[in-house]
């Protein structure tokens, strides 16, 4: 868990400079927030302490790796500064914060049933999925239109928005094409539980 915050601190301290990132860097790692210790879910990809940080290191990797293909750079022409790519990718999932609590449920383990630790999601600011992330983004810092949109679509088709206006995002902003097809990347095949 170190590990990952370590990475996180220096990718974000190396590629984001805009004002106000060092404010919500602070607030990261303050102790009103539990980004770093946090999980990704409750019970599928990242569900356990660190996950969340784990989740966005591997999203940012997934989309640095698809933005360096040549059909993307040379036929899509899909070229993003280190700024931008940092941004979506180790942000998109900042309104998870603060939103996972520890419970117990039972679970049947060699045959008798017995308590465990299990996360619940309890979100205290239902302003949905990335339009939160952007909310609380911006609470600290500007975002381009091309990162609002990316970071607001990031969970593509398996949003429940209307499917019109996910077309017309990848179409307009196609970051956020790029950082959806990461996003799913991480989560389906680098951390399937």
């Amino acid at each position: 868990m170190a590990q990952a915050k370590d990475e996180f601190i220096e990718l974000f301290q190396t590629h984001i400079k805009r004002e106000g990132a060092d404010k919500l860097l602070e607030y990261l790692c303050s102790s009103q927030c539990d980004f770093f210790t946090a999980p990704a879910s409750t019970r599928y990809h990242g569900s356990y302490r660190g996950g969340l940080v784990e989740h966005s290191l591997n999203v940012y990797h997934c989309l640095k790796d698809y933005l360096k293909r040549a059909r993307v750079k040379e036929q899509y022409h899909m070229e993003y500064s280190e700024e931008s790519i940092a941004i979506a990718a180790l942000l998109h999932d900042i309104c998870k914060i603060n939103c996972y609590k520890i419970g117990v449920r039972n679970k049947k383990i060699d045959g008798a049933w017995q308590q465990v630790e299990v996360f619940e999601y309890q979100d205290e600011l239902p302003y949905g999925h990335g339009e939160k992330s952007v909310y609380i983004i911006t609470g600290f810092m500007r975002l381009t239109r091309e990162e609002a949109f990316a970071i607001r679509y990031h969970m593509g088709f398996s949003n429940s928005d209307n499917p019109n206006n996910i077309s017309y995002t990848f179409m307009h902003f196609p970051l956020a094409f790029a950082l959806s097809t990461a996003d799913m990347e991480a989560t389906y095949f680098l951390e399937h539980a």
